[in-house]
């Protein structure tokens, strides 16, 4: 008899394995963390000893399931915001929020939070991506869950960076540190390619690859963003971050909702694995991903929640089922993506798309011990049949409910015996919880008279690039500067000619910033008008930092388009004070030593206070806008500007 340290006999076993092997009455012997052997009771029971025997009593023991994508902190955040439009719902409420509250304590309390939601539901793994992500690790190992753990990069600012260096380096150093952890899997996570420069996709994919783990990312998620790639690059998201080197890494994409199938034998060649969420993406009106083409053409896809505030829940019983539904809806088809394969995507082939298929997902000798007990009696889910192998597959897809989970195991440890948490306080949690609900309806009641919420509820703000360096000085005569345009090192990219009409709000509370509404005639060769535009952006306490030269790092703007007058504007902000800038403005967009630069001719006339030449620089790292910094200073030298008239005024603060 061979030794095992605990035997489960008497259950319903679905192995979910590559031949979807099934035992009834089956049973499981568990030796340390791994599943030591698999099969039906009799052959285990003569073969395996164990001081620990378990009486399943006809429940159904399958693996645990694997949420393949979603942000667990974010349980903090559940139900703030509903019904909106996402970029209300991500730029009005959501980043505010996580700018003021997301912390270690905030992101430590979400994670046990949704640790003991997901256990509850017969979640063993999860694939997490968030801020930090060390956090998430730290109380996501305390609990004993498995999960890839995925820092998030972005190029704007974030609750635990200021550049993206930084959280790069936090990856680095989180992933080089846990790397051979048994329950968690470290990874980095360039949040998707709109958020992130090309820079930033190649270093965290050669991060990844470096180390050998998972990349995680979104990819595909709404038809916006495909067209804007299109428009802006000529090509179609895949194969963009393609081009970047992403896969270069072994890359588990979210979402993937808005891709043909050149696009997915792209991900399935490269190896790539994908997320389907779909109550995320309904919820957000984003579209229905392709599943069942994906499957078709031999993709790994898994399924995954995504946040708790986005959908709003971690119920994958939910998520399997619905997956199941969507495409048979779509397809016409009820015979599309049966109840096997919807488990499968929610146990192996989820796994197999987080790229740690060798250790979970199925019932096998040798990988871990991470399953569950699902108890079929309820009344939902009565009668039992049993003349079709696949009905167990079917009550546990459309019959069966989270709560019928009774006890789950990860790593060979029981985390749930008899639906009692074994490692968590519930009460706790929710006292908790709670308390951070108070502190941020407080914060949010506050911010109802902000000035940038009322600018998103009004539609379509976009938040620009993070920083931009620029630099001004006063000139006499412009001319000479059109002929220095003439340098060899200095490649101009494209003119344009415009005349500028400025209203500028100000409001009594400063920190509010200063609104702009903006209206841009777009100026021929021949001095006709070719074209207007119209939009208002909310311009943020200008200095953030100084270089020398009074070379200015401004903040992050929000832009919006103006599809109302002037006089609405007034009337629904309400601003203290008004004041006017009108100016003529011939602008280069130029390549100097390899950086981009916008160089502006400036005329203001009104007030009339002469001729400014300015030049600007988008930036997205510290490094960056420090080498930009000096090559401004040098652009204005060539340019003959006299750094001796530098001004470190804008335009609106010189008029009285």
């Amino acid at each position: 008899m061979i030794k095992a340290d605990l035997i489960l006999k008497n259950a319903i076993l679905l192995s979910m394995d590559q031949d979807f092997h099934q035992y009834d009455p089956g049973a499981i012997a568990v030796k340390g963390n791994s599943i030591l052997a698999v099969g039906v009771e009799s052959e285990i029971i003569s073969n395996y000893s164990s001081d620990e025997v378990v009486d399943c009593g006809g429940k159904v023991l399958m693996p645990g399931l694997v949420n393949a994508h979603t942000h667990v902190p974010m349980t903090l955040l559940r139900g703030l915001a509903d019904d909106l439009r996402l970029d209300v719902w991500l730029m009005g409420y959501m980043m505010p929020v996580e700018r003021e509250f997301v912390s270690p304590d905030f992101v430590q309390l979400g994670t046990r939070l949704a640790c003991a939601e997901m256990i509850k539901s017969g979640i063993t793994s999860f694939a997490d991506m968030y801020y930090f992500e060390e956090d998430v690790a730290k109380a996501t190992a305390e609990i004993g869950m498995r999960a890839l753990c995925s820092q998030t990069v972005l190029k704007f600012p974030t609750p635990d960076a200021q550049f993206f260096e930084e959280s790069l380096e936090m990856s680095r150093d989180f992933i080089s540190r846990w790397k051979n952890h048994d329950l968690i899997i470290p990874s980095v996570a360039p949040h998707a390619p709109y958020t992130c420069t090309p820079e930033i996709l190649k270093a965290t994919a050669a991060l990844a690859a470096e180390f050998d783990v998972p990349l995680h990312t979104h990819l595909s998620e709404t038809a916006f963003e495909v067209e804007t790639m299109r428009k802006e690059q000529g090509m179609p998201v895949i194969p963009y971050v393609k081009k970047q080197n992403l896969f270069d890494a072994k890359v588990l994409a979210a979402h993937c909702v808005h891709i043909d199938d050149g696009e997915i034998r792209t991900l399935q060649h490269l190896g790539a694995g994908v997320s389907h969420n779909p109550s995320s993406n309904l919820k957000l009106a984003s579209g229905i991903a392709p599943v069942k083409r994906m499957l078709e053409l031999g993709l790994n896809v898994g399924i995954g929640t995504d946040g708790p505030a986005s959908n709003n829940d971690l119920d994958m019983f939910e998520e399997i089922r619905l997956t199941s539904f969507l495409q048979k809806g779509i397809s016409g088809d009820p015979t599309t993506l049966p109840a096997r394969t919807a488990l499968l995507m929610g146990t192996r082939l989820g796994a197999q798309a987080m790229h740690i298929g060798h250790i979970t997902g199925s019932l096998e000798v040798g990988k871990r011990a991470d399953l569950i007990l699902i108890d079929l009696s309820p009344l939902h889910n009565s009668p039992q049949f049993k003349h079709n192998p696949q009905g167990t597959y079917a009550q546990i897809v459309f019959a069966s409910k989270a709560s019928d989970v009774t006890d789950v195991m990860v790593n060979g440890k029981w985390l749930m015996r008899d639906r009692q948490l074994v490692n968590l306080n519930e009460k706790d949690l929710l006292v908790q919880s709670q308390e951070y609900a108070r502190k941020i309806d407080l914060f949010l009641i506050k911010r109802e008279s902000s000035i940038l919420s009322k600018l998103i509820a009004i539609g379509g703000a976009a938040e620009e690039e993070s920083f931009e360096i620029q630099i001004k000085v006063r000139v006499k005569d412009p001319t000479p500067i059109y002929k220095a345009l003439d340098n060899p090192e200095i490649e101009i990219i494209r003119e344009r000619h415009y005349h500028e009409f400025d209203l500028y709000f100000f409001f009594k509370d400063v920190e509010q910033g200063m609104l702009r509404y903006r209206e841009d005639e777009f100026i021929t060769k021949e001095g006709k008008i070719e074209q207007v535009r119209s939009r208002l952006t909310l311009i943020g306490q200008t200095i953030e930092d100084r270089f020398p030269q009074e070379v200015l790092l401004s903040r992050s703007r929000y832009l919006a388009n103006a599809t109302q007058s002037p006089r609405f504007y007034r009337e629904y902000f309400k601003p203290h004070l008004e004041k006017e800038v009108e100016k003529d403005r011939v602008r280069f967009l130029v390549k100097y030593k390899g950086f981009e630069f916008f160089i502006n001719i400036d005329e203001i006339k009104k007030p009339k206070i002469g001729f400014f030449l300015e030049v600007k620089s988008r930036t997205w790292s510290r490094q960056d806008a420090e080498i930009k910094s000096k090559l401004v200073t040098e652009l204005i030298e060539c340019l003959g500007g006299d750094l001796n008239e530098t001004t470190s005024e804008d335009y609106i603060e010189m008029v009285k």
